[in-house]
């Protein structure tokens, strides 16, 4: 494994108390930075946070991601508590159901966007002045490969990955005169327990349109944002980088 030099620099990960997430702050954290962890299931983030506490400098937070006031608050407390924020990942987010648009529950599409794409803004607009006033910081929002392609019975995940890649590349040119990047990745889907969530003929599709054969590993995610977030990606901003094991066109 590559060691990223993240020493001395402070992360905040959503959605690390299990799957991408935790795999993520492992990674940050073996690179040197301190972390805080962000979930929103109470009871499994001080298990994850027991579990790797000995790694390094570790914070938790436990955060309603879909409530501004709620992020705007844990931001504060984490930049108190870390001293600063240089690094954001927003990780945290759900599947939803996986039937035809038309069929698609009202309640679960706005849940979905909720979660998926308004809680990143959310997350995006408390980090940035931060950020800002230290003329330096890294944002890594993870979307989707459905945001690039649309996948079927997913409209509602689709929409707001989609979404994700747009706003990352909106506040990227409103920061790009800084000494930030924001940028995004688009990986395939990951066994995770968000395949809890999804029907077997959901995943079954999912793997089908992926070249390499094999669903994308949680480590080989972290590899990728591990760099995104180095001090090293000093010129790449407003950009999707592609994990999707061949699947993505553009």
């Amino acid at each position: 494994m590559n060691r990223i030099d993240l020493t001395g620099r402070r992360a905040i990960v959503t959605g690390a108390a299990q799957g991408i997430g935790l795999s993520v702050a492992r990674r940050l954290l073996d690179s040197g930075a301190a972390v805080s962890l962000w979930d929103r299931d109470a009871g499994l983030l001080e298990t994850t946070y027991a579990e790797i506490s000995a790694m390094g400098e570790l914070h938790r937070a436990c955060v309603e991601l879909t409530d501004a006031e709620s992020v705007a608050r844990a931001v504060d407390d984490t930049a108190a508590a870390l001293g600063g924020i240089d690094i954001m990942v927003n990780n945290a987010g759900i599947a939803g159901p996986t039937v035809p648009s038309w069929e698609y529950p009202l309640e679960d599409w706005r849940r979905v966007i909720d979660v998926d794409l308004n809680a990143v803004y959310y997350c995006c607009r408390a980090v940035v002045p931060h950020m800002l006033k230290q003329d330096y910081g890294r944002i890594v929002n993870v979307a989707s490969i459905a945001g690039k392609e649309g996948n079927p019975n997913a409209v509602a995940y689709s929409a707001a990955k989609a979404g994700v890649i747009a706003l990352t590349k909106s506040i990227a040119k409103e920061t790009a005169d800084k000494n930030i990047a924001v940028n995004c990745i688009t990986p395939a889907a990951a066994k995770t327990r968000i395949f809890d969530q999804i029907s077997q003929q959901h995943v079954d599709y999912m793997l089908s349109k992926i070249p390499r054969g094999r669903f994308v590993k949680v480590e080989e995610i972290a590899a990728m944002v591990a760099w995104l977030v180095s001090e090293e990606n000093s010129f790449t901003t407003g950009a999707a980088f592609d994990i999707s094991g061949g699947r993505a066109t553009y």
